[in-house]
């Protein structure tokens, strides 16, 4: 057993990255300016795109594009309820009804088929969710939004670097939201990032990401700009700030060398844990490259004695971290109340979620870490195997 406590997750932050950081500090520019402009100029030419808005997290990317796009009362957005809260939040913040379409149990991603049951003349936009790092079935639903013209917008927010039959995930839908928080693949600790090809959206987004204002402060107080400004619409404080973007740059620059590590961990995870009948490893389709933002098992709780969350304070006796994603949205007390969602009602997500664990993985876990992860894991399925 482990004598110190393995965090489930961390950043990797290296001298690299506090330099830069200290370069934005003594640059005297802290806020929105030269480095938030490279960060997106850098990210869109990285992931393929004509723009990329840099904002203070992907929930903020999620709500901006949704309004850019014209989403708001009366309308409804379909999304999966196998995520974050966010995803659906940001729907309610447009005054539009998230309705809920079910998960494929095997890589517990939206369900295409589900989506189209629950198409109706007031749907106006499908979210997606690359769940883990590991992509949706994006042509189908391509398919789908052409048929009845929907705007679909990628939640990416685990989806840095994943790609969907060669092309990385935020080249494809008509709007992409990213997450940079702590844990994620490219860190700035708070942020996020909308990537999109189409210049109206993009420059909505851009304008209301900083209280609708047609210059932000860059292009007023450096020395080639102008005090002179216009509120073009009621927007919003979402933008990045230089220190995050400045901790963006560093990172994106080494995210290859990050994503190989993250792979080489999910690699052996795979090989210790495909062997045990007891857990079922994560799918990487044939039309995939995976993330690996998340290594989630699911338990095959009819082989073993325990269940789910007893599984997990077992981990933490070992000394391993863990965490849940996701508890399926309609679950929340505010949405179950708010809508009447009932057990039952998703059917899929439900079962899904009573039998998975997410394990650490990220680039600052050790080898040793890595074998503890597994050496704990065999240890509590070999100590409650049916």
């Amino acid at each position: 057993m482990r004598k110190e406590f393995l965090t489930y997750g961390l950043p990797l932050i290296e001298e690299d990255d506090i330099a830069e950081v200290v370069d934005s500090l003594r640059s005297n520019w802290i806020t929105k300016g030269p480095k938030t402009h490279e960060f997106e100029k850098r990210f869109a030419e990285y992931i393929g795109v004509k723009y990329a808005i840099a904002v203070n997290s992907c929930t903020a990317g999620l709500h901006l594009a949704l309004v850019a796009a014209g989403i708001g009362e009366g309308d409804e957005v379909i999304t999966t309820p196998m995520t974050f809260a966010s995803s659906a939040n940001v729907i309610i913040h447009t005054g539009a009804t998230p309705i809920f379409a079910d998960i494929d149990p095997v890589t517990m991603n939206i369900d295409v088929n589900e989506v189209r049951k629950k198409i109706t003349p007031r749907t106006k936009a499908i979210i997606p969710v690359h769940l883990a790092g590991h992509p949706c079935e994006m042509d189908e639903i391509m398919e789908l939004a052409k048929e009845y013209n929907l705007f679909v917008l990628e939640d990416a927010a685990h989806a840095v670097y994943t790609k969907y039959k060669g092309k990385l995930i935020g080249t494809i839908g008509n709007a992409t939201a990213f997450s940079f928080y702590a844990t994620k693949n490219l860190a700035t600790g708070e942020g996020g990032m909308v990537t999109t090809n189409d210049e109206a959206l993009a420059d909505k987004i851009r304008i209301m990401s900083s209280h609708g204002m047609s210059r932000n402060a860059w292009n007023r107080y450096s020395a080639s700009g102008s005090w002179y400004y216009e509120i073009l619409h009621p927007g919003y404080k979402y933008n990045m700030t230089d220190i995050q973007a400045a901790l963006g740059l560093s990172q994106l620059a080494k995210l290859e060398r990050m994503q190989g590590v993250r792979l080489e961990i999910a690699e052996r995870f795979n090989e210790a844990f495909g062997k045990m009948p007891e857990l079922e490893i994560p799918p990487e389709k044939e039309y995939a490259r995976h993330a690996w933002h998340l290594y989630i098992i699911k338990l095959n709780l009819e082989k073993l004695s325990i269940d789910r969350t007893e599984f997990i304070e077992e981990l933490k006796k070992e000394q391993i971290g863990t965490s849940v994603h996701f508890i399926p949205v309609p679950m929340h007390p505010f949405y179950r109340d708010t809508f009447g969602f009932q057990k039952g009602d998703f059917p899929q997500a439900e079962t899904t979620f009573e039998r998975i664990i997410s394990l650490p993985l990220y680039p600052k876990m050790s080898k040793q870490d890595t074998e503890d992860v597994i050496e704990a894991v065999e240890r509590i399925v070999e100590g409650f195997r049916k």
